[in-house]
């Protein structure tokens, strides 16, 4: 593994900030940056471009949230050694019922992106976060997220659909995840009392659940 490069894929609405606190030792890790989205383009046809970033052969894809749905579909593209999805989900029957029903009645359309930019009690709910420095990190992201990046990669989560399921595949959900709940998840690690924030809240678990994947520690 000490060869392998590691890319990781940040969520929608947050950027690589939201990794500061995990140490990856050693690692060879690349985070993969957003490239601007063709208003009309799908998930797939994003990831094939996306994908193009990626220069080593057989990487291991960590995607957190959004990105973890896009690392799916780069899977598909190129081989890769492992998947590991944090706060995301595998296929679309993870995602919550509501974000169907809103993809179809086409309800997203309606709802201004500076809403979607807000930053609000109800923001800080849904994350799972209540210490004020991950508020005012959450808040700044926000702020920061490119609107029409957020109004395409909302578009894509209400009408994404997937069934493929790469080999090797690691998945961990926070059991108190507000935003994918885990309800709906089946999970190969389950972060107690972690929300969709787990990677800033509960940086430490997620630290050594991934060192242990990455280096095959045989008690994971």
């Amino acid at each position: 593994m000490s060869d392998t490069h590691i890319y990781i894929l940040s969520g929608l609405g947050v950027d690589r900030r939201v990794f500061d606190k995990i140490n990856f030792g050693g690692l060879k890790v690349i985070h993969l940056e957003w490239i601007p989205p063709i208003s009309t383009e799908s998930i797939s046809c994003y990831a094939r471009r996306l994908s193009t970033k990626i220069t080593t052969e057989c990487p291991v894809l960590i995607g957190l949230s959004f990105g973890g749905m896009v690392a799916m579909e780069i899977a598909k593209i190129i081989d890769v050694k492992q998947v590991i999805l944090l706060a995301s989900a595998k296929d679309d029957n993870e995602l919550p019922k509501l974000y169907k029903l809103i993809g179809t009645l086409r309800i997203h359309k309606f709802i201004p992106a500076s809403v979607l930019k807000s930053h609000h009690i109800l923001s800080n709910y849904f994350f799972g976060i209540s210490l004020k420095e991950d508020k005012m990190m959450l808040k700044q992201i926000l702020q920061e997220t490119d609107a029409k990046f957020l109004s395409w990669a909302i578009n894509q989560i209400v009408k994404w659909k997937n069934k493929t399921i790469p080999n090797n595949l690691v998945h961990i959900h926070g059991c108190k995840d507000r935003i994918i709940p885990i309800r709906n998840i089946i999970p190969t690690f389950i972060i107690r009392r972690a929300g969709h924030f787990m990677t800033v809240t509960h940086a430490k678990e997620i630290e050594t659940l991934i060192q242990k994947i990455l280096h095959k520690d045989p008690n994971y």
